[in-house]
């Protein structure tokens, strides 16, 4: 029996951002208004949990009212045609769950997700409203974002580089390959691995040896689903 095609997929905010989602780091260094070292760090969680807590309250409702996007769900129907879809993701948003995909990890955390500030295992479900202060684990410790912030380690990196180094094609979506060690990612997989780049700027993106697809993910994305789903393999030639 053949093996299924392994398309392990490495996302970044470029395709949520095509759903409203605003990208991580704005060319003014803000983040929805936002200093990113007021809201995403360890030391702004110590010096004002209230306004973390804000923050990521504010941001978990504008994430459940987005919607996934051609991207997304293009993914999600490649899973459905027979192939084997991996996705790591940069993003904090459940949309490629949402879309379809059930192959999906996490590398900087959920924000649909509470955990203890004491015991990182300890994690709770979000399906409506926020984190509140008093809002404790059943340790007693106050609760805060799933997510992992500047300056924390990020604890399924191991676990994605296994994933990419058994990759048959790594599909690099809307990331600027800046933030590690994400970034490092594509040094994990196999010299003779195709690797290609869906990004407005990968000419510029583009490490040497990445196919650079000038496009949206809305764009990019289905159009290479579709060639692989007609043609059955994961080759663009």
């Amino acid at each position: 029996m053949t093996a299924r095609p392994h398309l392990v997929v490495f996302t970044g905010s470029g395709i949520s951002a095509e759903s409203g989602i605003k990208t991580f780091r704005a060319s003014d260094g803000l983040w929805e208004d936002y200093p990113i070292e007021d809201v995403a760090t360890p030391r702004a969680w110590q010096r004002n949990p209230q306004q973390v807590l804000d923050f990521y309250n504010q941001r978990r409702e504008q994430i459940r009212r987005a919607k996934p996007n051609a991207a997304h769900k293009a993914l999600a129907a490649l899973e459905q045609d027979g192939f084997d879809v991996s996705i790591i993701t940069q993003n904090i948003d459940d949309l490629h769950e949402r879309a379809g995909s059930h192959h999906v990890l996490h590398l900087h955390g959920e924000i649909l997700k509470a955990r203890s500030s004491v015991d990182e295992h300890m994690r709770y479900p979000l399906p409506k409203g926020g984190i509140a202060l008093g809002d404790v684990c059943d340790k007693g410790s106050q609760l805060r974002p799933d997510v992992v912030w500047f300056g924390e380690a990020v604890p399924l990196f191991a676990e994605a580089c296994e994933l990419v180094s058994k990759a048959d094609f790594l599909l690099v979506v809307g990331t600027s390959l800046a933030v590690m060690p994400a970034a490092s990612l594509l040094s994990y997989i196999d010299v003779e691995t195709p690797c290609a780049l869906v990004d407005p700027e990968a000419d510029m993106l583009s490490p040497p040896g990445v196919l650079a697809i000038n496009a949206t993910a809305g764009e990019g994305v289905p159009a290479l689903a579709n060639r692989w789903k007609q043609q059955g393999h994961l080759r663009l030639s």
